[in-house]
């Protein structure tokens, strides 16, 4: 791939490149079968966060490194939750959903004739079933004919009122016209702001670009996992935090797990959520995906924590953006792709031009990549500067990114390769031998890797290695 075309899509982003960077990327469009470039998007994508990293390393030893990506791994990293096998088990966990999901989660056509992209979430599906005026237990056929009865905009506003997840799939056109594609417009894929004073905080001695660095992860599915992993790749300490009452994804959570050390508390404790504010007080980045609003009630917003741990990172992801109408709303990569035009362009290039998904989670694992790349140039920063500082990403600014990108590939010859060859294995204590896909990226001096296999959830103790 031609190193202006990496520059171009750095533009694309609102970014820039440092003057002296050392990248390469081998192998070339089309990986995916896509009318998006997909391929170049990952590369880009993981060419900033080795940069970031390399940079981090030259704030701590002097020493400049090369960056190299292959196109088809990146592209593969899209779809990297495909590349888990559990070897030592007779079946490998696989992205199975219960019927109540199947039935509610997926690209419906409407009265109107416009199509509406329904999304169950975690918790939402009651709602959503009381707002189609169906029993507990719909069949996927019920829940056509419901939402055939509504208009689409009408049934989108219905969930807006309920704060439940699904929208109308619209064109790119309709989503710049929107007036949350609007207030998102000019941002770019990737916003890094400083949010308080402290004195600059030089890296701990280590021989990994984020050896020492501290990350408390608050994230669940599937971007905020993918920053801290991509963190816990160039030697931070992951520390991924979770709840007795929240749902576990499954092979999600085992695929993003990977490189990082699990516990559990519980907010509603006040002893626990001592634990929680002890371990910010001493954490180098703090990484969230709720929606807007959430945490800052509890008084764990990026200003809170500026206060408590002066020189702290945050980072916060979400799907419609930080600003805007819909910067409150829930919303999953599937709800990124629809509301932004990715959807009904991937319908345009199908048989039947029925919106459709793209052929990998391009909103979630790019837009983890790009908040990790945030997280490493912010550390960077306050190791020169100081600074409390914000990272924000959300999955409609990725995805508004990658069709800036273009959307005229040559699907029609994608062809990804032997992504086997991309692939490594692991021993593991709680799921035996595993085969996960090795990172997207090569460093010359520092390769990325993981030090940790997954866990279970409440495996480890609440508290920091000692660095």
């Amino acid at each position: 791939m031609q190193r202006a075309t990496i520059e171009r899509a750095v533009r694309l982003a609102g970014l820039e490149l440092p003057g002296d960077a050392d990248f390469e990327v081998t192998g070339d469009e089309p990986v995916l079968p896509s009318p998006h470039y997909l391929a170049t998007g990952a590369a880009c994508a993981r060419v900033l966060t080795g940069l970031a990293a390399a940079e981090l390393w030259r704030t701590r030893t002097g020493e400049s490194q090369a960056i190299s990506v292959d196109a088809a791994h990146a592209a593969a990293a899209l779809r990297s939750y495909m590349h888990l096998r559990l070897l030592d088990r007779a079946q490998s966990p696989s992205v199975e959903l219960t019927t109540r999901q199947r039935v509610l989660t997926g690209i419906v056509r409407a009265r109107d004739g416009r199509y509406v992209q329904l999304h169950q979430s975690f918790n939402d599906g009651p709602a959503i079933l009381e707002e189609l005026g169906l029993r507990e237990d719909p069949t996927r056929e019920e829940v056509e004919a419901a939402v055939a009865r509504r208009d689409a905009f009408e049934l989108e506003a219905a969930f807006i009122a309920r704060r439940v997840c699904g929208g109308v799939v619209m064109s790119k056109e309709e989503w710049a016209a929107h007036p949350q594609g609007q207030a998102i417009g000019t941002w770019p894929v990737v916003r890094i702001t400083r949010i308080g004073d402290a004195p600059p905080e030089p890296l701990v001695d280590g021989d990994r670009p984020a050896s020492g660095v501290r990350v408390l992860d608050l994230t669940r599915v599937l971007a905020g996992p993918t920053c801290a992993k991509t963190l816990a790749e160039h030697g931070a300490d992951v520390l991924h935090v979770t709840a007795p009452h929240l749902d576990r994804p499954g092979p999600f959570d085992i695929e993003t797990g990977i490189g990082k050390r699990q516990t559990s508390l519980d907010l509603n404790v006040p002893e626990q959520a001592d634990t929680m504010r002890a371990l910010i007080a001493e954490a180098d980045v703090f990484s969230q995906g709720y929606r807007l609003g959430t945490l800052a009630r509890r008084g764990l917003s990026p200003e809170d924590l500026a206060r408590l741990r002066p020189g702290i990172v945050y980072v916060s992801e979400n799907c419609y953006g930080h600003v805007g109408p819909w910067s409150e709303r829930p919303g999953w990569e599937q709800l990124g792709q629809a509301a932004t035009g990715m959807s009904y362009r991937e319908g345009l290039a199908s048989e039947g031009g029925v919106p459709r998904l793209a052929p990998a989670a391009v909103n979630d694992y790019t837009t983890g990549f790009l908040a990790a790349y945030g997280a490493m140039i912010a550390l960077a920063r306050r190791a020169s500067e100081g600074g409390s500082w914000h990272v924000q990403a959300s999955l409609s600014q990725t995805c508004m990114w990658y069709q800036r990108l273009g959307d005229d590939n040559a699907m029609d010859r994608a062809d990804p390769g032997d992504v086997r060859r991309f692939v490594a294995q692991m021993p593991t204590e709680h799921f035996g031998r595993i085969e996960y896909l090795r990172p997207a990226l090569s460093m010359s001096v520092t390769e990325p890797h993981w030090d940790l296999p997954p866990a279970p959830s409440g495996t480890h103790e609440p508290a920091w290695l000692a660095r």
